[in-house]
């Protein structure tokens, strides 16, 4: 596909979707993950402690507190995602002209072949899937990362920022190992889940297609839906553990948590094995439901201009 434009516009369209809809669920994954884990009360249900941390961001800005942080989640997520979807479909593309890398597969059809398809997105082996997934996350997730870092503090209570650029300006100004602060655990996370998700949401969509054949655009978006969902559950309990320590690194100043490798025996000291899990559940959610959405839209509109031309 060489309709960059177009790609652009639905990825936008799809972060933008995923974003309004979802920052609660950010917001209050942060909220638990942020904390220190010399205050935590391991006796009390996990369900008690998102109930309680809703109740406390409620009581301070009410319900429009679970939206903090939007504006920065749209100025990272609606360039990021337009950014990572449109440069994952050309890198595909490309590597899809690679006899190693093009996918051989094909769907039984009813009727007309040429008209029962379930995605207008290139086809590649899982191997390729694996490596576009994960180097296209990953490049992005560079160029992004300030943004990242900025979403992340917002959303925490620990930062007083009272505007978005005065925020910026304050971590500009500390230097570039602040811009890139979390960026190694960020791809610790990213590439690995990127990488899943692709092949999953790939290998699902097509065993899909034999029960439920795609010959309508609602039947398409059905099975769109369900594949990202199930492969964003699968990618984000792989990869979750490094996304506690990507959120404790940008949002707490202690020494402690200054570098990769600290943060990680600091929750191990503080926690144990329970302390990487923090925010699961939560993140969980979250991530199923914006890949469900995003790539149901995404696809979705991808498939009506494509129609449509």
């Amino acid at each position: 596909m060489s309709h960059v434009g177009q790609q652009l516009l639905s990825g936008g369209l799809s972060g933008l979707a995923t974003t309004v809809c979802l920052q609660p669920f950010d917001l209050l994954k942060t909220r638990l993950q942020q904390g220190d884990g010399k205050t935590w009360r391991p006796t009390r249900p996990h369900t008690s402690i998102i109930l309680d941390t809703i109740r406390d961001v409620v009581s301070s800005g009410g319900w429009r507190g679970l939206w903090r942080g939007t504006t920065p989640s749209l100025v990272r997520n609606v360039p990021g995602v337009a950014l990572y979807m449109t440069s994952l479909t050309q890198l595909r593309t490309l590597m899809a002209t690679s006899p190693y890398f093009a996918s051989l597969r094909r769907r039984p059809q009813n009727g007309d072949a040429s008209k029962n398809t379930s995605s207008v997105l290139p086809k590649l082996t899982s191997q390729g899937n694996l490596i576009a997934g994960a180097t296209t996350r990953v490049g992005v997730g560079f160029l992004l990362n300030p943004f990242s870092v900025l979403k992340a503090r917002f959303e925490s209570n620990i930062y007083a920022y009272e505007s978005l650029t005065g925020a910026f300006g304050t971590i500009v100004r500390q230097g570039p190992s602040e811009l890139l602060r979390g960026f190694l655990a960020s791809s610790l996370r990213d590439a690995p889940y990127a990488g899943l998700f692709v092949v999953f949401y790939e290998g699902i969509k097509h065993e899909a297609s034999y029960v439920l054949p795609p010959v309508t655009s609602t039947q398409a978006t059905l099975i769109h839906g369900f594949s990202a969902a199930s492969a964003g559950a699968i990618a984000t309990m792989a990869t979750h553990p490094f996304d506690v320590v990507k959120t404790k690194i940008q949002v707490r100043t202690e020494a402690q948590y200054h570098g990769f490798f600290t943060t990680i025996a600091t929750i191990w000291k503080q926690r144990g094995i329970t302390g990487y899990f923090d925010g699961a559940s939560l993140r969980m959610s979250r991530k199923v439901l914006s890949s469900a959405i995003g790539w149901a839209v995404y696809e979705g509109v991808l498939m009506l201009m494509h129609t449509s031309t």
